[in-house]
Order: structure tokens, then C-alpha cells, then sequence
């Protein structure tokens, strides 16, 4: 295969061959970027506007489709497409488009190992993006799909920094399209619940509240404040309380003069030698080394 360019290789297989394991620079070729972006029409017109059924091995795509029309086959499923829509695949899941001539988008390739805050498994974003969806494109995700294919064609600096903060708030436009398809009044009570959680971890932070006493609180079991949480956020409720406690720490250590011990007792800790260790253990630094990286003077 010519490595000369990029090419997603691919090609209108017959019903009968092997479904195409694509990467995007041959089969064991490297991938040549921190990510790939492209307009729909660059790829669909090369094939007559027909992708037939592929699937790409450690890469997901964002398809943000802003006008014209088709249809997507997911797995042997059809969509008929109802643009502009917002579509995320998974890596190794079977698809394949006809897209209408003249279709006008973007798709943008993302080699999972490269982004590790969205799809590695610390990452509250990744068990939304698990599964294939499809949702109506808000005008925000037309923007940053925009954004990313000028800044992938570019070479400015801070190029990469700047494609992650990109990306990330893209997946996270895709993670809140690919919530649960739960009933619209059971969406409701959940987000009720954690809307409620989330007021008393504000209010019992430095009360250090068990995961039991929050449930007692919000009129549910440990169990079902453990489903609800994970279903919202995508960790557990204990992880959402300690994600919270220590956030709340950064705050204070970011935007005020108190000592790292004050810092610990207004959050409940009693010895200070213990906070820093938690700390460190949560964020990877000391409580002094995270000052110091916010505020250098």
C-alpha cells in the first residue's frame, strides 16, 4: 500500500469477503498524527459516495454531517440519516454509508490510545462512549468539528494541546448524546437524585459523609445512588464524593493564601500528613507542588 498520503483504504467489498479491518495507514502501518480529519466529501466522492461495511481497529471517529442526506448500516442495522447529525463509532464496530451526493461534513479519526483522558479507563467520559450513537448535531458540535479540522490542517503552536481541548469537548458533546434511552420521567428522577447528591457532598464535604449516609440523605439505597451515579457521571459514588472533595482542594490551595494544613482541616482531615497524602495519592502531587504549579511566583 502507498504510504505516501493518507488513506482510510476503503473500498466497495462484495457481500462475500471478509468485513475490512481499516487503519488509516495501511495494516500495520503507524498512525501518522495525534488525530486525522477530513470532510466527507473528500472520502465518499473518491468511492461514489458508498462506503461499504468497515471497521477500524483501536480508532473511533466523530462523524459531524451537516447537509445532504443517506443512510448508515451499523452492524446490519440501517439509519436513515437525519441531518445535521452528530455520530460516534466505536472502534471495531461494523459500518458503512451511501451517503446523498453532495453531502457536506466532517470525520474525524481518533486513535484511542492517544487519548487516554477520554477513553482510558480513569476517563468519566469513556463508559458513554462504548457504544455507536446518533443525535441531532447542536450547532456547538458543527463549530468544534470546524475548529478541529483548521487546527489539524494548520501547524500553529500548541497545535496538539490545543486538538485535545478540542476533542474533549466534542466526545463530551457525544457522551451527553449517547445517555441512557431511558424513559423521559425516569431521565428525570435520576438527574432529581444527583442534582440532590451533588448539593450534600457541597454541603458535607468536610463532614466526610460515608456513601451510606449521602443515600440516607436522598431517600435511596447505597445500591441505587451507586447505579444512579455511574449511570450519570460514570464512576461510582464514592469516586464522584472523593472527585469532588479533591477538587475543592485544588480551589483552595489555587485561589487562596491558606495553609496546606487549613486547607486539609476545612476539608476534614485532621492530620495534615494525611491529607498531603491523599492529595498526592488523588492528583499525583503534594499539596505544595500543586501550588506551586498554578502559582510559580
Amino acid at each position: 500500500m502507498d504510504t505516501a498520503s493518507i488513506v482510510l483504504h476503503i473500498s466497495n467489498m462484495t457481500a462475500h469477503e471478509p468485513i475490512p479491518d481499516y487503519a488509516l495507514y495501511g495494516e500495520t502501518g503507524a498512525f501518522p498524527d495525534l488525530l486525522h480529519a477530513e470532510t466527507v466529501q473528500d472520502r465518499a466522492s473518491l468511492h461514489d459516495w458508498r462506503i461499504a461495511p468497515h471497521r477500524h481497529e483501536g480508532l473511533s471517529q466523530v462523524f459531524v454531517l451537516v447537509r445532504g442526506g443517506g443512510r448508515i448500516t451499523v452492524d446490519g442495522h440501517e439509519h436513515a440519516l437525519a441531518l445535521p447529525e452528530l455520530i460516534f463509532m466505536p472502534r471495531r464496530v461494523v459500518h458503512g454509508f451511501t451517503f446523498a451526493q453532495g453531502t457536506v461534513g466532517h470525520v474525524i479519526t481518533l486513535p484511542d490510545r492517544a487519548f487516554p483522558e477520554v477513553f482510558g479507563p480513569a476517563s468519566a467520559l469513556a463508559p458513554r462512549l462504548k457504544l455507536w450513537c446518533a443525535a441531532s448535531a447542536p450547532r456547538s458540535s458543527r463549530m468544534l468539528a470546524d475548529a478541529i479540522a483548521r487546527e489539524h490542517r494548520g501547524r500553529a503552536p500548541f497545535r496538539d494541546p490545543m486538538l485535545r481541548g478540542l476533542v474533549m469537548s466534542l466526545l463530551s458533546e457525544v457522551a451527553r448524546a449517547a445517555r441512557p434511552a431511558d424513559a423521559p420521567a425516569k431521565r428525570s428522577r435520576a438527574a432529581a437524585h444527583m442534582d440532590r447528591f451533588d448539593r450534600l457532598i457541597r454541603a458535607h464535604l468536610r463532614d466526610r459523609w460515608r456513601v451510606s449516609d449521602y443515600a440516607d440523605a436522598v431517600g435511596l439505597t447505597p445500591q441505587q445512588l451507586n447505579r444512579i451515579c455511574r449511570g450519570e457521571t460514570g464512576r461510582a459514588a464514592a469516586a464522584h464524593v472523593e472527585a469532588q472533595l479533591f477538587q475543592e482542594a485544588r480551589r483552595h490551595l489555587a485561589y487562596t493564601r491558606m495553609t496546606v494544613a487549613d486547607v486539609g482541616y476545612r476539608l476534614g482531615f485532621d492530620d495534615p500528613a494525611y491529607f498531603s497524602r491523599a492529595f498526592r495519592r488523588h492528583t499525583g502531587q503534594t499539596p505544595s507542588e500543586y501550588r506551586e504549579g498554578v502559582d510559580p511566583s
